[in-house]
């Protein structure tokens, strides 16, 4: 969901585990550029009440590509949950509900991301939710290449 600012101020605190955030990048810059930018959402993963997550979601070309993307592309950016709440199963159903939630705000725009080769974790999450690899290898900072993930509007469920 977008996050509230009190719900930002929670996503600002999350943690992630020694050397995710090579990954992911920092949850407090991440909060801050997303609710300062126009073509931006702060979303917060929520379980109950409590804040367990944050990603955002960029409405221009943000998505690092050789290839042209369709301009309508979403893009997905620094998901991830705090680190206590990791490996619990959570981030496949919160990546559904990130999916579920941008066809039922913005119909027929596609999603893409850039994802770290070398987190393999999040390839296989990512895939298994439906997004597929684009075909490109991109350099990426200290946390070398990337990958171009892409996700079609429409996509089906998850696959198990």
């Amino acid at each position: 969901m977008p996050a509230s600012a009190a719900q930002a101020e929670a996503a600002r605190a999350l943690v992630l585990r020694p050397g995710q955030a090579a990954y992911a990048g920092d949850f407090a810059f991440n909060v801050d550029n997303a609710r300062a930018s126009a073509d931006s959402d702060a979303m917060v993963i929520v379980q109950g009440d409590v804040v367990i997550g944050f990603y955002r979601l960029d409405y221009v070309a943000t998505a690092a590509a050789h290839q042209v993307l369709d301009p309508r592309t979403v893009t997905l950016r620094a998901f991830a949950l705090g680190a206590p709440w990791q490996g619990l199963g959570l981030a496949r159903p919160a990546l559904e509900a990130c999916c579920a939630d941008l066809a039922a705000r913005h119909p027929g725009r596609p999603l893409a991301l850039n994802v770290h080769a070398r987190n393999h974790v999040a390839l296989a999450l990512y895939l298994g939710a439906g997004f597929v690899d684009g075909g490109e290898s991109l350099p990426g900072g200290s946390a070398g290449a990337q990958r171009l993930l892409l996700r079609a509007p429409g996509m089906g469920q998850c696959r198990p």
